[in-house]
């Protein structure tokens, strides 16, 4: 991933800004911040004019933003001899904004972006309306936001498999008594959480209804923090001592409930879900403790988004293959929505590896060599 400048270099290839606003937004029409200062000193390297300029939202809620997207994106708008550029807001709203007006003022024909909340989201796209610059909600759909496309995965379908999976660690088990259920949710203002939420709630509500699982704490953790994640883990076990079973959002806040679990010796015998096929996820689910997690193939969504930004670049108005109802505003998004994978022990070598997410080198390290050999992991 490309980093910003820091200091003013070359004068005209380099922009800066700095946002302002108080009691009723700031020039750029920013009116969800009213009564709160932004400010931003984000610079744009100019490296994406002419092309696409690429916000990643942090660095902290998963490996994938400083990592994987933004190489897969680079990759294929290399290929395309597309001119880029790629940041990341590292979990700042201002920033975010700051980095998306000053790729706009640099000259950029497309801005991709994964926001951190909607707010922040939609405060960039309605910058890039204002100069005509089509917008690729990636990842997560910026609600009431009115981007041009919107690339992803089946988000409910995530949260689907992961209520699947934890109920088949779960009956592994031979529990005699009820299960009791503890949902660790993403961000409260991440639609994908949401959506998560949905999908794994449509498939464990049957249980709950049925007196087969017993319902314990549910609680959204903010910008999917995984430091917050495990404090609200820790009250959440204090209060509930007889939890069960974890569904957590993904694979960083499952980690955070499994370092709870571990330092009262409970770790591998609570299930825990996970998501997004992490180093750390994939070798929890090896020694046991961490029940699955879900696949999401990351180089294939980069390359759809990349795919429709190169052929906007190029004048083109590609047609997405399907439509999605934005739950805020009502309006319908073209929209590509990629199917997810679940993963265990079992399948993870024709899941993730094979898939070239991951080599078995990274996830097969010494402490984890038995477990990797045990599974097929490793010779």
């Amino acid at each position: 991933m490309r980093k910003a400048l820091i200091g003013l270099v070359a004068a005209g290839l380099m922009t800066s800004v700095t946002l302002t606003a108080c009691d009723g937004g700031s020039d750029g029409g920013d009116t969800n911040d009213s009564g709160t200062e932004i400010s931003s000193t984000a610079t744009s390297s100019g490296e994406g004019k002419g092309g696409v300029g690429v916000v990643m939202p942090d660095t902290e809620s998963s490996t994938r933003w400083s990592k994987d997207d933004p190489n897969y994106l680079k990759a294929a708008f290399k290929a395309a001899n597309v001119p880029f550029e790629i940041q990341n807001a590292n979990g700042d709203a201002a920033q975010f904004k700051g980095i998306a007006k000053a790729m706009l003022d640099s000259g950029v024909k497309v801005l991709v972006m994964a926001n951190l909340d909607s707010d922040s989201g939609k405060w960039a796209i309605d910058q890039a309306k204002a100069r005509k610059v089509p917008v690729i909600d990636y990842d997560r759909l910026t609600l009431n936001g009115g981007a041009d496309y919107y690339v992803s995965f089946d988000n409910e379908a995530v949260g689907k498999l992961q209520a699947e999976g934890l109920i088949n660690c779960l009956t592994a088990k031979k529990l005699k008594t009820k299960p009791v259920i503890a949902e660790l949710n993403g961000s409260p203002t991440d639609n994908n959480a949401t959506l998560f939420k949905n999908g794994y709630d449509k498939v464990l509500q049957a249980k709950f209804d049925s007196g087969e699982y017993i319902k314990g704490p549910d609680q959204f953790v903010p910008q999917w923090d995984n430091k917050e994640g495990a404090k609200i883990f820790t009250q959440m076990l204090n209060q509930w001592p007889d939890i069960t079973g974890v569904l957590s959002a993904n694979d960083g806040l499952g980690n955070a409930a499994i370092t709870v679990l571990r330092a009262k010796n409970k770790n591998g015998q609570i299930p825990v879900t996970g998501q997004d096929a992490t180093i750390d996820g994939l070798q929890n689910i090896l020694v046991g403790d961490q029940c699955m997690t879900v696949f999401k193939d990351i180089r294939l969504e980069a390359n759809e988004a990349a795919k429709l930004a190169i052929a906007l670049v190029k004048g083109q108005k590609p047609a997405a293959s399907e439509k999605i109802k934005d739950p805020e505003s009502g309006a319908y998004i073209q929209s590509s929505l990629l199917a997810p994978a679940a993963v265990t022990a079992t399948n993870m070598l024709e899941t993730v590896v094979k898939a070239g997410a991951v080599k078995t080198s990274e996830i097969c390290t010494a402490k984890f060599l038995a477990a990797c050999q045990a599974h097929g992991l490793a010779q």
